[in-house]
């Protein structure tokens, strides 16, 4: 059994015959189609173990990705869009640019933290939104009850561009060093932690740059380190699928799956979809800490430690940059944005006095 992977772990033929493993529609009887090898599904299918199954088998050991044909009620996504194109347009009259995690800031138009900005918008529509049978059925699936919704609408505007494929949260927020400091058996379970969705808010033919995706591809146990290889991105552009969406449509994939948005080759099409990032109830610590309190206490203390700061630090600060309010703390230059325990280092190593740390700490609990 691998404890640690190594770059050297990433076999590009071993991918090849991952990811080139074929989609059997007898394995699931309750799917309408097969589509480049990717599961399309009805949006009225019955909320039970039966159907949970063979959606988990779908995302475990199939293709890793499900489309539900007309999960949302068009004239629903209409009212939500509606809602969305006033926060951009909010956005931009105050001249927010927004962050991205793959794409150039400015690009596209991103709302961050769209969950509770709708809800507050617009209450009534944010319940209708919400109200969906097929959501509940997937999350229930993937992740059982408890579930903790997050959402970010992105619009990729007329020529934006594709993105580097990529796996996603949590793993595949990291670079690749960082994510080789992480045994396994986290990289195992990484994927169950957090369901990926898109919600086309507008119909989404192929030339407008729906989500690209390498069916199978979350079956390799060494990919969060291996998307970062360029013979592995070469690979995903050279068998990757592109599915067409209709408004209302709905994908879910595991977050393993090599995937990135498509470029938008349309001359007027704004492609608005609602990214939903579902996450385990289990994602929390037991207990609350004021953690900006310990290192206000500790930071003279830090300053002139004889001892290994680094295991202090690991102690008492944040060491993750998530959850966090991405449109305070935009992940630019990166795919994180910096960390509290990053503000501690920062500091100690260009020695600010203590009211200087005290100030970045509490804007980055902002």
């Amino acid at each position: 059994m691998t404890t640690w992977f190594t770059a050297a772990d990433c076999d590009l033929d071993e991918f090849r015959a991952v990811c080139e493993q074929k989609t059997e529609p007898s394995d699931y009887p309750h799917a309408i189609d097969v589509v480049d090898d990717v599961l399309i599904f009805p949006a009225d299918l019955e909320n039970t173990k039966t159907v949970q199954a063979e959606l988990v088998r779908a995302l475990t050991d199939g293709p890793g990705i499900v489309v539900f044909a007309g999960a949302f009620d068009p004239a629903v996504v209409d009212r939500a869009s509606a809602v969305f194109d006033d926060l951009i347009a909010v956005q931009r009259a105050a001249g927010v640019t927004g962050g991205d995690h793959f794409a150039k800031p400015g690009a596209n138009d991103r709302v961050w933290g769209a969950l509770d900005k709708f809800a507050l918008r617009d209450p009534a529509a944010f319940a209708a939104y919400y109200d969906n049978e097929t959501l509940a059925l997937i999350c229930e699936a993937w992740l059982g009850t408890g579930y903790q919704v997050t959402s970010q609408v992105n619009v990729v505007n007329p020529g934006g561009v594709a993105q580097v494929a990529h796996r996603d949260y949590h793993l595949g927020f990291m670079s690749r060093e960082q994510a080789l400091r992480y045994p396994a058996h986290i990289h195992a379970l990484s994927p169950m932690l957090t369901l990926q969705g898109a919600v086309a808010h507008v119909d989404m033919p192929l030339d407008t740059g729906p989500t690209l995706y390498l069916p199978h591809s979350q079956k390799y146990p060494p990919g969060y380190i291996a998307f970062h290889q360029p013979e592995f991105t070469a690979y995903f552009n050279e068998r990757r699928v592109q599915l067409p969406l209709a408004k209302g449509d709905a994908a879910f994939f595991n977050p393993a799956v090599f995937h990135g948005a498509g470029t938008n080759h349309s001359a007027d099409v704004r492609r608005m979809a609602n990214l939903l990032q579902i996450s385990s109830a289990f994602g929390r610590a037991m207990e609350t800490v004021d953690r900006a309190a310990m290192l206000r206490a500790l930071y003279p203390v830090l300053r002139h430690f004889p001892g290994n700061v680094e295991n202090v630090i690991a102690a008492s600060a944040e060491g993750y940059a998530f959850p966090t309010n991405l449109d305070r703390h935009q992940p630019i230059g990166g795919m994180a944005p910096p960390t509290q325990a990053a503000v501690v280092r920062q500091a100690l190593a260009e020695k600010w006095d203590a009211a200087r740390f005290e100030r970045a700490l509490e804007e980055q609990g902002a």
